[in-house]
């Protein structure tokens, strides 16, 4: 089979090797469909990440069919169209016990610190799918795993129809809330310094849109909601944004932290107190998956629209390297 391998930076090759075969009871194997190129896998494509090493099979947004099973596996038959849940977690600390794997002191994400689906066949433990139904195309559910983070932000942040919700940044996550949020009935306002980004957030439901690097943000915020917003998500993940992002709420609100930013940010406690702010975390997912399928069958969200590009497997250093290029881009797939 197929496997692109990360070897150096920049640098992608196709290798040939064995199909993987299921040796656990529990183990499907999985024909490989469709898998995204996040942006964390062109960070580690451009510049290497700590806790990636080389050679490293990247991907982790993917559909693919069930090809085998093993013998004690109860959820799935040969033929299955499935979606992998990339949250990889010990399972046995207390944590992973109360229902929070996404946030385990060893949670791995596949195809980061651990081989990924950048592959024609995988072999994963049957906890980590989830079926999707024929309506839904092997390449817009390849797009479920984005929408994961979407909803769980969403989830984190309680957003509701009573809610007025700011999301600086409309790339693949920040659309992907965008979306979960007008699911939700929310009123959301898209901001990003990107006109033609911007129009895709109008196409996606988006109620006002503000390009802040030729317009005032404050003064378009003054104008959609006067106290500010409920709900405010910095979809960027920097810290200057960050920062910023605290100026735009309103009492009570509930600030989306979602970066993996490690520079400090300075906010004064009294800024935090004054208005009884609630500042929250979120990482990759937790359980969101058939939530996110569901939206995806009855046509709730549309992931269709989030796709810009497709390349074959073979043309992976290509669809890399044009990637980095195009910053327009929503969401790239490699096809199998």
């Amino acid at each position: 089979m197929k496997v692109a391998k990360l070897t150096a930076i920049k640098t992608i090759e196709i290798v040939n090797e064995e199909i993987p075969q299921i040796k656990n009871p529990t183990e499907v194997q999985v024909k490989i469909k469709a898998v995204g190129i996040c942006g964390t896998d062109l960070h580690i494509f451009k510049e290497g990440r700590a806790d990636v090493g080389f050679p490293r099979v990247m991907g982790h947004e993917l559909s693919g069919e069930i090809t085998a099973i093993g013998e004690s596996v109860t959820k799935f038959k040969v033929g299955d169209r499935v979606v992998l849940d990339p949250v990889f977690a010990c399972g046995e600390c207390a944590t992973c016990k109360n229902g929070y794997p996404n946030v385990c002191e060893n949670v791995k994400c596949y195809g980061v610190q651990m081989d990924g689906g950048y592959q024609e066949y995988i072999v994963e433990d049957e906890k980590h799918f989830y079926v999707f139904p024929d309506n839904i195309s092997y390449e817009e559910a390849a797009l479920a795993e984005p929408f994961s983070i979407g909803a769980n932000i969403a989830e984190r942040t309680r957003i509701t129809d009573k809610d007025n919700v700011l999301i600086i940044g409309a790339g693949t996550i920040g659309l992907s809330v965008l979306q979960a949020a007008k699911v939700l009935g929310a009123k959301v306002m898209m901001s990003d310094i990107v006109d033609t980004k911007l129009k895709n957030a109008l196409d996606m439901g988006a109620d006002v849109v503000v390009n802040s690097k030729t317009n005032s943000l404050e003064t378009v915020v003054s104008k959609f909601s006067k106290q500010g917003f409920n709900v405010v998500i910095d979809a960027v993940g920097v810290t200057p944004i960050f920062q910023k992002s605290i100026e735009f709420a309103a009492p009570r609100a509930r600030i989306a932290c979602i970066g993996f930013d490690s520079r400090p940010a300075e906010i004064p406690p009294v800024v935090i107190t004054k208005k009884e702010l609630s500042i929250i975390g979120s990482r990759m997912n937790c359980f969101q998956f058939p939530k996110v399928i569901k939206w995806f069958s009855e046509d709730k969200v549309n992931a269709k629209k989030m796709i810009s590009k497709k390349y074959k497997i073979d043309d992976i250093q290509k669809a890399f390297e044009e990637t980095c290029q195009n910053g327009n881009n929503i969401k790239t797939l490699i096809i199998f």
